[in-house]
C-alpha cells in the first residue's frame, strides 16, 4: 500500500486532539499528503466546541489528555449531532490489553498504542475512512421500522435516531446488506474494521453486544441473531429464529 493510493480518500475532515501539538504535527501533515484535512486541538473543551461548529469525519484523540477529560471528549464528540457517524480513535502510552478493551468499551472505534508507526495510524484512517467508488451503494436499509439511510449514515427505529458510534454502524450496516447470511468473527473483522487492522476478535463479541443494546429500547435487539460455534447474522426474527 503506498501513499498515493491513499490519497483517494480526499476531502475527509479530521481532528487531532492531544496536549502536545507539536509532537503530532508530523502525524498531521502526513494525513494531509494523502488527501486528509487536518486540524490539530490541544485543549479538550476547545475540541468538544471545534466537533459541535463544524463536524469532523474522524477525531484522534490522546487518552492522556490534561483538563478536560479524553471520556468527557469522547462524550462530547459522541453528543455531536453530525451529519455523519464520526469515528473515534484513541492513541495512549498504555497499551496493556485491558487498556485497549477499556477504550473500545468507552467509545472508540480504534485503539493506538504509542509510540506509533506514521504508516500504520494512516492505513487505520483509511480503514475507517475508506469508501470506494467500485463497493456497492445501499442508499436505504430497512427492516421493519428500522432503517439505514446510508446517504446520511443515520439509523432509525420507529421515526426515532439511534446514536451509533460508527463501527456500531458499520457493523450494522453491512449485516443488514447482507440479511440472513452468517458471518463468522474473521469475516466480521475483515468487512468491518479492514483487514489490515489488528483488532482481536473478541472485539466483534463487545461490538455486538453494544449494537444489541442500542437496539434494545426500540425493541430490536433480536435482529442480531447469534449462530452458535460460527458466528453472527441479522434477520426479522419472525422469519428466522436464533441458533
Amino acid at each position: 500500500m503506498t501513499w498515493r493510493m491513499l490519497a483517494t480518500e480526499t476531502n475527509k475532515q479530521i481532528l487531532i486532539v492531544d496536549r502536545d501539538v507539536a509532537a503530532v504535527e508530523p502525524l498531521r501533515q502526513r494525513l494531509g499528503e494523502v488527501g486528509f484535512v487536518v486540524r490539530a486541538i490541544a485543549d479538550g473543551t476547545a475540541a468538544i466546541a471545534a466537533v459541535a461548529e463544524r463536524p469532523p469525519h474522524l477525531v484522534i484523540i490522546d487518552w492522556n489528555m490534561p483538563g478536560l477529560a479524553a471520556l468527557e471528549v469522547i462524550q462530547g464528540v459522541r453528543r455531536a449531532r453530525a451529519p455523519q457517524a464520526v469515528r473515534l480513535i484513541i492513541l495512549s502510552a498504555l497499551s496493556g490489553e485491558q487498556d485497549v478493551v477499556t477504550g473500545l468499551n468507552l467509545g472508540a472505534d480504534d485503539y493506538i498504542a504509542k509510540p506509533f508507526s506514521l504508516r500504520e495510524v494512516v492505513a487505520r484512517v483509511s480503514v475507517l475512512l475508506r469508501s470506494s467508488p467500485h463497493e456497492v451503494q445501499h442508499p436505504t436499509l430497512s427492516c421493519d421500522e428500522l432503517v439505514l439511510d446510508a446517504s446520511t449514515n443515520r439509523v432509525t427505529a420507529h421515526g426515532r435516531l439511534l446514536n451509533l458510534r460508527g463501527v456500531e454502524y458499520r457493523l450494522l450496516e453491512f449485516l443488514m446488506s447482507h440479511c440472513g447470511r452468517t458471518f463468522n468473527r474473521s469475516q466480521l473483522l475483515a468487512q468491518v474494521w479492514g483487514g489490515d487492522s489488528e483488532v482481536d476478535e473478541r472485539t466483534v463479541d463487545v461490538n455486538v453486544q453494544r449494537l444489541r443494546k442500542i437496539l434494545a429500547e426500540p425493541g430490536y435487539e433480536a435482529y442480531i441473531q447469534t449462530v452458535r460455534g460460527f458466528g453472527y447474522r441479522f434477520g426479522a426474527p419472525t422469519t428466522m429464529r436464533t441458533d
